[in-house]
């Protein structure tokens, strides 16, 4: 009889880890949709770009790393910083742009940073952090450590010389770093397959010499189990990967943006139905890895956990107009 392959046992996971990265998932799923809720109500400053409908990614690639690890996001980066296990409350009070806040309340939903996690700094220029991830993975092979850095970027930045260039010097000098392009098929509203001539982004680690693997950016465990390959590598002193995950962001590229003009409904309603967290759900329950009474209550705690990072936010005050020139590297001039 022939063996038939267990997704779940056959990756030899432990049954808490399976659970984490499914509490993961949901923690983002519920804290952007808490910032939907927000939004509406005029209580956050600028955009909210939504990590809805990608959570396996983020969680499958954080998964392998520690909090010696780095990695640098992007301007939809809530999903990376959750799942580098960054506090919701202080992510929360920062994107309302309160004093309580990771940068204070200065930086926004876009430029949040946690180096305690190896949070180099979301970022709202596209392709930004792929060079600052390339120059963190330099200095972890010059100081001798086993660090590795994760580049989070979308598939319009691979398009950015940003791109080429970090790649090439990382391959040249096979720098631990693991490049992650999570392709959601559109840059605002730009279609990648119109702009790329190749299938897979993926596909342009071979003018570099390195490993591109293209991944179902909505399993989890694919994502996992292809990064933690790639973390291993990189470890070992074998220079970058290059992993594409396939995914779609289920809303417009920020909530003002309804994403109809250039989307097709059929489209979205497709992708929407391969839904991450509840395709997941049902593998956990298939394989008898939890069951759904368990699964129940970690949702009740994951959702009452994101209430309470809001109504931290809230109450939290707004940073007084004299410290709008603390923090800064730099002087302004005529500032004293």
């Amino acid at each position: 009889m022939e063996n038939k392959f267990n997704p779940i046992k056959d990756y030899n996971l432990s049954k808490e880890k399976l659970i984490k990265m499914y509490q993961d998932m949901l923690k983002i799923r519920y804290f952007e949709n808490k910032i939907t809720d927000l939004y509406s109500k005029g209580l956050m400053p600028g955009l909210a770009h939504l990590y809805i409908g990608e959570e396996a990614i983020a969680v499958g690639v954080c998964n392998n790393l520690t909090e010696r690890d780095f990695a640098t996001s992007t301007h939809r980066g809530h999903g990376h910083l959750i799942a580098q296990g960054c506090d919701l409350k202080r992510m929360m009070a920062e994107v309302l742009g309160k004093e309580d806040g990771y940068c204070r309340g200065k930086g926004g939903t876009m430029h949040i940073a946690d180096f305690s996690k190896g949070i180099l700094g979301a970022n709202g220029i596209v392709g930004a952090g792929i060079p600052i991830a390339t120059g963190s993975g330099y200095s972890a092979k010059v100081r001798g450590t086993d660090q590795v850095t994760v580049a989070f970027f979308g598939d319009a930045a691979s398009n950015q010389g940003t791109f080429h260039e970090s790649i090439n010097m990382a391959a040249a000098w096979k720098l631990p770093v693991i490049y992650v392009c999570e392709n959601n098929l559109y840059g605002i509203s730009v279609d990648i397959r119109k702009v790329a001539n190749t299938k897979d982004i993926a596909t342009r680690a071979l003018a570099y010499d390195i490993p591109g693997v293209v991944v179902d950016g909505n399993d989890v465990l694919e994502v996992y189990m292809v990064t933690k390959e790639a973390v291993e590598r990189a470890r070992r002193g074998e220079g970058p990967t290059l992993i594409e995950g396939k995914t779609y962001r289920w809303k417009g590229h920020h909530l003002g943006d309804p994403g109809r003009v250039y989307r097709l409904e059929k489209e979205t309603k497709e992708w929407m139905a391969r839904c991450p967290i509840k395709t997941y759900k049902e593998r956990l329950l298939n394989e008898n890895v939890a069951t759904d009474k368990e699964l129940v209550i970690i949702e009740k705690e994951i959702k009452q956990m994101v209430e309470e990072a809001a109504n931290f936010a809230i109450k939290s005050p707004y940073p007084k107009e004299e410290e709008a020139f603390e923090d800064l590297f730099t002087e302004p001039e005529g500032v004293k």
